[in-house]
């Protein structure tokens, strides 16, 4: 089967994205507006983009609903600064009831009985239940498909400060079974990080 994503409509072609791009990391991401306001909000459009200087992204696409941008955009262009707070499973039942649509006078924090506690660099505040934040600077935001309904902005972050859980940390790394991740698919479903395997490079 031969497909021209173009043929359909919007909501149709991001299924197969959804459905092959597998498994995604969420990027948990808190933030706060100019009023004070906090924000956290689930992106699994996630990925790192450099080592020096340490920089990650993550997509913010516009509402489904009425193509507005979501608070988390407007809240890191007023800011120009955020956190990406990792997703462990012992917090994911809290993450998804972060991902209503909830009006910009609600704080996420307070409706998922997460914590927020502050950074060190940035204004934005940590999760505290989150076992890896990463404290953000804005590099750049990238425009994907101006403002139709399923278009995209890139925000591309550099990492100013790293909070790893004692508990999680071993001789400079970060014990991947003991953080526990889990990973988006497609739907409804995630994936826990329990299987793995290793195959050396020659």
């Amino acid at each position: 089967m031969q497909i021209d994503p173009k043929s359909l409509p919007w909501q149709d072609a991001y299924k197969y994205l959804n459905g092959a791009i597998l498994p995604r990391p969420i990027a948990f991401v808190s933030s706060v507006d100019e009023a004070g306001i906090l924000n956290l909000a689930p992106f699994s459009f996630f990925t790192a983009v450099a080592a020096n200087p340490l920089t990650i992204c993550f997509s913010v696409m516009r509402r489904g609903t009425d193509g507005a941008k979501k608070d988390t955009l407007r809240n890191i262009e007023a800011t120009r600064e955020f956190v990406v707070n990792i997703v462990s499973e012992a917090i994911g039942e809290q993450m998804n009831i972060t991902a209503t649509e909830f009006p910009a006078e609600i704080s996420e924090f307070d409706a998922s009985g997460l914590t927020p506690i502050p950074s060190t660099v940035v204004r934005a505040p940590r999760v505290a239940e989150s076992l890896v934040n990463f404290e953000c600077k804005l590099h750049q935001i990238v425009e994907v498909g101006g403002e139709e309904r399923g278009a995209s902005s890139l925000v591309i972050g550099e990492v100013v400060q790293i909070h790893v859980d004692d508990s999680i940390h071993e001789n400079g790394k970060i014990n991947t079974r003991a953080l526990n991740p889990i990973g988006r698919l497609a739907g409804h479903d995630y994936v826990r990080v329990t299987d793995t395997f290793e195959m050396m490079r020659k």
